[in-house]
């Protein structure tokens, strides 16, 4: 099979930001979750990346105990392990030879936030030549300001970042489809 699930910060980090929505999450692990078991059931290799900082004061730091699975997450046995410190899953980390390795062409993205590590890997992704799928639902993010004091509803990043990634970098897909529409692999692309 030449394609992969990449979850892409899926950790209890987030849970210690101002920010977090416990609402949006349950949600998004709802989603995710069924992504995990299909992708499981149909052999998909899976992929998880967790975003590692160096601020002894940061959740994202290891020595916080809060670089792990999100609570919530389902329970399984992820083919690789990536830590990353930037915002694209693929700079320094061995992930990309990895792939390129084992002759996967096709990522499918999921994770935290939508708008900056999922969309940052997606377009890094599409750029080194792999077909990418930006399963949208099964991304998460969370209110935010403008820079001139606007708000911006996590639903309209989310339609932001679909509409910038969708035909140029990735199709957009949604869990549901990706599941109904599966025919001897996990979504007919």
């Amino acid at each position: 099979m030449n394609q992969i699930l990449m979850l892409v910060d899926v950790q209890e980090s987030f849970r210690h930001r101002h920010y977090w929505d416990e609402d949006r999450a349950a949600l998004f692990l709802a989603q995710t979750n069924a992504l995990v078991a299909h992708c499981d059931a149909q052999g998909v290799p899976i992929v998880r990346v967790y975003h590692c900082e160096t601020a002894a004061d940061s959740p994202f730091n290891e020595a916080s105990g809060y670089v792990r699975p999100l609570q919530g997450l389902m329970d399984f046995e992820a083919t690789l392990v990536v830590k990353k410190q930037k915002h694209s899953a693929l700079v320094g980390t061995q992930l990309l030879g990895w792939l390129r390795d084992r002759g996967i062409t096709n990522v499918m993205i999921a994770g935290i936030r939508t708008e900056q590590c999922c969309e940052t890997t997606t377009r890094h992704l599409s750029d080194e030549g792999f077909s990418v799928t930006f399963v949208t639902d099964a991304t998460l993010t969370f209110d935010m300001l403008s820079p001139d004091g606007l708000p911006m509803s996590a639903d309209d990043i989310h339609r932001r970042t679909e509409t910038v990634l969708n035909n140029r970098f990735a199709s957009i897909a949604h869990v549901r489809d990706l599941i109904e529409n599966a025919s001897g692999g996990v979504a007919a692309t």
